[in-house]
């Protein structure tokens, strides 16, 4: 019995320089960056929406809130316009925070007021006059609507209660200044954190007897921002130029983040819990993820990140994370949207268009766009008679890849030159680069390169010289380029006067290759540059 035919292994060229990696990617997708300077010249100090970034469910409300001077501004998560502006404040306003169905909305002042607005009308329905310091941190209870937490400059943080108006809960300990403040949630949902100018992370049970902590921890700086993991298990504390992660369990610290080169003054939860983000005064927004805490993608803003937050638009895993919303000192709020994978080739087909449309090639776009729905549809037609059926047998992964092409039968029965036309002239994407790499490589194996490419006229030399322009550049080619190339000047350089278009091929392949002489002239000087720079200073 003989021996089956296999066709040949194409070729795996090693990739380019500095791949990307999914992570990269995937932060890099948020592209569609918009700007929004404040009104007042305020910087951005807080920015709320009750969505899986706080509450790590789907989000009830279309709003978040941005909080900047005097003013709480509405912004809609569909459109990323403003949609409402609340400025009933006698002072500079702070952490304005949207309940979690989107009703209500709480803020605190400098002046130590608390007042609880309707989302609605601007109506204030609340007041508490308690704190005689500015108040920091007013927020919502993930799991109670009625439940409101406050910290103070006065050093006391407080639980009140929105239907009564009563002071349910005043812990007192620290010894300076509360700036943040954040309820546990998971297993832990009656405890309460909060940071403090004091250097300390504490933790207070309302439930206790007593209103002094239950816990703390101590750090080098003053604490900045506090952020539960969502399991309730781990807190999240920024500290000067680091974040540290505690294990409220155990009580000890777990890791310590330091890749920020100036305070750390922002932390949220991104894809689903998986991640952490953090923002700080040296204007970087810095993704960790939370198996190993490795930076994953980190981003520069103009000036120095005051807070964030990930803005999900909870309309399925897809959409999870959707605005990547960053407020600066500056008073500048930065919005990068996410596009959705139907949203992605929507807009690539508008580019397309308009390229199209400028080139004066619309009737050739449009047919070919025509062309795509009609496909698409037969194969929908096909897919819902399939579905009437018993059994669908289809071909394996194994049987699609084993069907030998035309190009290799060409090359099997030794044909090497139609081998080559055929690979050339194939645009699918079965006979993509790789496939001509893999043919070149097995021709020169062979020893049968220049067999190949010999006895050729100008309209048969022509694909093998442009694919050889076209990928002189990279490197991953440039060895059997060079060969190709090589070949081609010695078999048809003394035909190139009577032929334009022979000469105007080489021509042009002349000129790259004097490109890239240049840049590797270049690289090398800049190299020995840093070299000398480097012994310098050693």
């Amino acid at each position: 019995m003989a021996t089956p035919i296999e066709p040949l292994r194409p070729v795996k060229a090693p990739l380019g320089p500095s791949p990307l990696s999914v992570e990269q990617r995937y932060w890099k997708s948020f592209k569609n960056h918009l700007l929004i300077p404040s009104p007042t010249g305020f910087a951005v100090t807080s920015i709320s929406h009750p969505g899986p970034s706080t509450t790590l469910s789907q989000p009830s409300t279309d709003a978040f809130a941005v909080t900047s001077g005097t003013r709480i501004q509405l912004y809609s998560v569909r459109t990323r316009k403003l949609t409402k502006t609340i400025t009933r404040f006698q002072d500079v306003a702070r952490s304005g925070d949207i309940r979690r169905d989107g009703r209500v909305l709480v803020a605190g002042e400098d002046t130590g007021r608390i007042q609880v607005f309707d989302m609605g009308s601007r109506a204030i329905l609340k007041t508490w006059d308690m704190h005689k310091q500015p108040v920091w941190v007013t927020k919502f209870s993930p799991t109670d609507l009625t439940r409101v937490l406050s910290a103070s400059d006065d050093k006391t943080v407080r639980l009140l209660d929105l239907p009564s108006g009563d002071v349910v809960n005043t812990f007192v300990g620290h010894g300076d200044y509360v700036r943040c403040a954040n309820f546990i949630p998971g297993s832990m949902a009656h405890l309460v954190a909060s940071g403090s100018y004091d250097s300390t992370v504490r933790l207070w049970d309302p439930r206790a007897g007593t209103n002094s902590a239950i816990m703390t921890f101590k750090h080098a700086d003053p604490v900045e921002a506090v952020l539960p993991m969502a399991s309730g298990t781990m807190l999240l504390a920024a500290s000067g130029s680091s974040v540290s992660v505690l294990d409220m369990v155990a009580g000890r610290p777990l890791q310590m983040l330091s890749n920020h080169q100036k305070t750390v003054t922002c932390l949220d939860l991104a894809s689903g819990g998986r991640r952490v983000i953090s923002g700080g005064l040296d204007g970087h927004v810095k993704v960790y993820e939370t198996t190993g805490w490795n930076v994953v993608s980190t981003s520069k803003y103009p000036a120095p990140i005051l807070s964030l937050r990930m803005v999900g638009s909870g309309a399925g895993a897809d959409q999870a994370d959707r605005h990547l919303v960053v407020g600066m000192s500056s008073g500048v709020l930065s919005i990068r949207t996410r596009l959705s994978s139907s949203e992605t080739a929507k807009a690539k087909e508008r580019e397309k268009g308009m390229d199209a449309m400028l080139a004066g090639d619309l009737a050739s776009h449009d047919a070919k766009v025509a062309k795509r729905k009609r496909l698409a549809s037969d194969k929908k037609k096909l897919d819902m008679v399939g579905e009437g059926a018993d059994v669908v047998i289809a071909p394996t992964s194994a049987q699609k890849t084993g069907k030998e092409r035309p190009w290799q039968k060409k090359l099997r029965h030794g044909q090497s030159a139609a081998a080559l036309d055929e690979v050339l002239a194939n645009k699918s994407f079965e006979h993509g680069p790789v496939n001509v790499l893999t043919l070149l490589l097995t021709l020169r194996h062979r020893g049968i390169m220049r067999e190949a490419l010999e006895g050729r006229d100008e309209n048969s030399v022509q694909p093998i010289l442009r694919w050889v322009c076209n990928h002189i550049f990279d490197t991953r080619y440039v060895s059997i380029c060079n060969e190709v190339g090589m070949h081609l000047l010695e078999l048809y350089s003394d035909y190139i006067g009577y032929s334009a278009e022979l000469r105007e091929g080489f021509r042009t392949l002349h000129r790259r290759v004097k490109v890239e002489v240049e840049r590797a002239q270049v690289a090398w000087e800049t190299s020995g540059a840093l070299e000398s720079l480097m012994n310098g200073v050693v």
